[in-house]
């Protein structure tokens, strides 16, 4: 199950206004931060769960959403949140510069 809140369905309304409409992919990536989900458009796989929300498709692998659902999006403080019941590595950590990956 993919949950998609009407504040990050406004926020991607938002964002398709001067382009073609295209698929949402949820997945999940490997940052300086840490393993998230992560979202970017792409197309329809046969291995693929599409959920729709606000006449957006939201898809994420079937076997991935199987392992993270219920999985909810959620659009605050103009930032996307992708939340699951993943336990994901995420945390501040090094990312190789002499800065850090966390705000203060």
């Amino acid at each position: 199950m993919i949950n998609v809140t009407e504040p990050a369905v406004q926020a991607v309304s938002a964002y398709f206004e001067s382009m073609d409409v295209k698929p949402i992919r949820i997945f999940l990536t490997q940052g300086c931060g840490g393993q998230q989900l992560a979202m970017a458009l792409d197309t329809i796989g046969d291995k693929d769960a599409v959920h729709e929300a606000g006449g957006f498709q939201f898809i994420m692998d079937r076997a991935l959403l199987e392992q993270a659902q219920p999985v909810e999006i959620d659009y605050a403080d103009k930032s996307f949140r992708i939340s699951s019941k993943l336990e994901l590595s995420g945390g501040c950590q090094s990312c190789g510069t002499a800065g850090s990956c966390c705000s203060s």
